[in-house]
């Protein structure tokens, strides 16, 4: 297949997260270009994510916000010697968070249908009434409020776990900077307000010139918003997820002219 032959396209996964992403766009003739426009560290206030995570048994359910909050939780709490509780139920917001858990051994994991975002999962029967139920949300620093305003609103107490924080990289921008300035890229795949902040910054103002105007493939209306709030005037093409099939599927439907611009 070589539906997006001779493609470049900019992939801004943090290190050890986009191979999977990377490999897809070539087998589809596409020449992907890695630069992490954020970088997976650990949370400021360990000791407070450690005390919150200590109460995790008086929880009813425990909703992962991605891949990165999974994997960042369940490392911790097998430094701290934690096991997971089995009355506590769980849900993830996508299916890159739905396979982590899987992995992990967790085979009941509640998981929405078609879009990936807070507003699918709230729709949920699970969610529509949870007056008096605890829910303990594991999360980066500083994540979307509306999940856990809205169960809030509908009588849950809720508490975030935040388990990571994405910090700006201190990658060399130099390489992004030729390859628009020899033949452009012709779209970059943005999963993270913090990485577009942080892409945006680094590339300088000759590089925001070129990436004001290059198509982009971002995840949810949050990061479409923040697209614009930066001036940037290329088409913006919004994921259904921000697992590699919601990407790729994006990406697609914007060369094949199925999205209107």
């Amino acid at each position: 297949m070589n539906d997006l032959a001779g493609l470049k396209i900019l992939v801004t996964r943090p290190a050890g997260q986009s191979q999977g992403l990377m490999d897809q766009l070539t087998a589809l003739g596409a020449k992907p270009i890695h630069f992490a426009a954020v970088e997976i560290v650990e949370p400021r206030d360990i000791g407070g994510l450690k005390a919150v995570v200590a109460d995790l048994p008086g929880y009813d359910w425990a909703i992962f916000i991605s891949p990165n909050a999974v994997t960042r939780a369940f490392n911790l709490m097998q430094g701290w010697e934690q096991a997971w509780p089995t009355k506590v139920r769980i849900a993830a917001i996508g299916r890159g968070s739905a396979r982590e858990l899987k992995r992990l051994g967790f085979t009941e994991v509640l998981v929405p249908e078609g879009r990936f975002d807070s507003e699918s999962l709230l729709s949920m029967e699970p969610f529509r009434d949870v007056g008096g139920l605890r829910v303990i949300i594991f999360r980066g620093e500083g994540g979307r409020e509306l999940l856990g305003d809205t169960l809030k609103a509908r009588g849950a107490f809720v508490q975030y776990a935040e388990c990571y924080r994405r910090a700006a990289p201190s990658a060399d921008v130099s390489g992004l900077l030729r390859a628009w300035a020899r033949n452009g890229l012709d779209a970059v795949i943005v999963t993270s307000v913090e990485g577009l902040h942080h892409l945006y910054d680094a590339l300088g103002q000759v590089g925001r010139q070129w990436f004001a105007k290059t198509p982009l493939v971002v995840v949810g209306t949050r990061l479409r918003d923040a697209c614009l709030a930066l001036g940037l005037t290329g088409p913006v093409v919004v994921a259904t997820g921000a697992d590699d099939e919601a990407l790729i599927a994006a990406l697609l439907a914007w060369h094949a002219g199925k999205n209107p611009l």
